[in-house]
């Protein structure tokens, strides 16, 4: 039986990934300190979607992943999946940069613990907001490649210091693979959603200001919801690392995307089909938006046997479905 770690584990992606591994009979050890503000969430207190309770080969460490990683440097993994990261939505990222740049203390720390305990396969997640912002403006945007970014001849500034702590860690990877050998591959999901993922961010709030729309008759949106993003699913982003995490050793990238654009004020209209409520969008300029066209280039994931199954409007509509028995 193979042994996976995830660091991060009570994270909606976290929880995700823990559930596949243990469905498919992989022994798991999660890892997390259940920081608030992360979406994180106690497994023994209950996960929304399963629980890792009802498999025997699930283990659970509530600490910083940071001081696991000093005290447990023989510890032997087939997989590990690196998603430990302080991170929320777009208010923790431009409202409290000190805070998520914290990430390079994790990222540095686990790239020293993987030099010792060695791991056959490391997953590393980094983010779409690594990416260069000015490929991301209003006057100027396109769907986001790979090779954009390049740390021997074009690097580009990324998104506030959530994305440089990302570009880091994703620099730590190839360091690594060049001169230690260490194998690795390096994720850079887009605007990932699912039915649990916390109110912090985009689609869980939208979705529960859809259901509330039937009495409000109104749903806010940030900015003037003309802001494009890429927005895929949880499974989807789950299969796309399963089929390719194997297929790259030398920590290169790869996006998980759809590579389709939506606003917000569209992602509202498809969401007022599927309810059948006729509510009016009002804008809330005062709130931050981040960069306004957010897309990923799929010619990547395609050839190396990926791509993504969710519509972005069953997805709303089982997120719809899902928090309706919640919130009424």
């Amino acid at each position: 039986m193979k042994n996976v770690l995830i660091t991060g584990v009570s994270g909606f992606v976290g929880r995700h990934f823990c559930r596949y591994f243990l469905e498919n009979k992989f022994h798991v050890t999660g890892v997390d300190n259940l920081v608030k503000f992360t979406g994180a969430i106690d497994p023994n207190k209950g996960w929304p979607l399963f629980n890792p309770y009802d498999f025997k080969y699930f283990k659970f460490i509530n600490a910083d992943c940071v001081e696991w990683f000093k005290k447990n440097k023989k510890k032997k993994f087939d997989y590990v999946l690196h998603l430990a990261a302080i991170v929320g939505g777009r208010e923790v990222i431009e409202n409290n940069p000190l805070a998520v740049a914290s990430d390079l203390t994790i990222d540095s720390n686990f790239w020293q613990w993987c030099l010792t305990a060695k791991p056959k396969k490391i997953l590393y997640f980094s983010s779409s907001a690594s990416y260069p912002l000015n490929l991301q403006k209003k006057n100027y945007y396109r769907l986001l490649r790979e090779n954009d970014i390049s740390f021997k001849n074009n690097l580009g500034v990324p998104d506030y210091t959530y994305g440089w702590s990302k570009l880091t860690g994703e620099y730590l990877a190839q360091i690594c693979y060049e001169k230690y050998g260490l194998k690795s591959v390096c994720y850079r999901p887009f605007s990932g959603y699912g039915e649990d993922q916390d109110m912090n961010y985009p689609f869980p709030n939208l979705c529960k200001n859809i259901i509330l729309s039937k009495k409000k008759r109104k749903v806010e949106v940030w900015g003037n919801g003309k802001q494009m993003r890429d927005f895929i699913h949880i499974d989807d982003c789950v299969m796309g690392v399963i089929k390719t995490m194997d297929k790259i050793d030398n920590g290169e990238a790869i996006n998980l995307s759809t590579g389709k654009y939506t606003s917000f004020i569209e992602f509202l209209k498809i969401s007022r089909n599927i309810i059948g409520n006729d509510f009016k969008i009002v804008t809330k300029k005062s709130k931050p938006v981040g960069v306004f066209a957010r897309g990923g280039c799929t010619k990547k994931q395609r050839k190396l046997g990926f791509k993504y199954q969710v519509d972005l409007k069953l997805g709303i509509d089982k997120g719809i479905n899902y928090l309706s028995k919640i919130i009424n």
